[in-house]
């Protein structure tokens, strides 16, 4: 089977995603333009890493991150129906200076190895290149750190997730918290 290389520069749209319940969410992260839709399942901690890693680019780069974009960030639900593409298994994310963006390569996890950043060869997994501006990207770190802090809330003394009926706390010596 062919390798599939989506490329978009630039996207309509980038955003994380999630479909469920808290607790039962599947993350996805979601990448269109005029032509196409993709829908490429991520984990929750992957999108976290992601969206930080890009604010540090930024800052490394020299580029100010406003908290304005907050409010410019797309808090719309992902295009249905979601039709998985594949699942993101490796990461890459580089500074381009000539056209000022950060691009994000997603490879496919079921991939026997990962292509190298910005590498077409046809014996590696599927993958999905993102041109992301400097707003783009700042509103999708935005987007991605509300969405990744709207599950359930974390324990306060160990930090795991609390579950409706409360959880046995290492912390707190085996007691039950609520």
């Amino acid at each position: 089977m062919s390798r599939r290389i989506w490329t978009f520069s630039p996207p309509t749209r980038c955003v994380i995603g999630t479909v469920g319940l808290p607790g039962e969410r599947t993350f996805y992260l979601q990448v269109s333009d005029e032509t196409a839709i993709v829908s490429l399942r991520i984990e929750k901690q992957q999108a976290d890493l992601l969206a930080s890693r890009i604010l540090e680019i930024l800052a490394e780069v020299g580029l100010p991150t406003s908290t304005s974009t907050a409010s410019d960030a797309d808090a719309g639900p992902l295009t249905t129906p979601v039709e998985e593409d594949f699942s993101v298994g490796a990461i890459g994310l580089a500074w381009d200076p000539q056209s000022q963006s950060v691009i994000i390569e997603a490879h496919d996890e079921q991939a026997a190895e990962a292509a190298e950043l910005g590498d077409d060869d046809d014996e590696a997994g599927d993958t999905v290149r993102v041109f992301l501006s400097v707003d783009q990207a700042a509103a999708f770190c935005a987007r991605t750190k509300s969405v990744v802090a709207a599950g359930r809330p974390p324990c306060p003394l160990c930090g795991l997730v609390l579950e409706p009926t409360g959880h046995i706390c290492p912390r707190a010596n085996g007691y039950r918290r609520r």
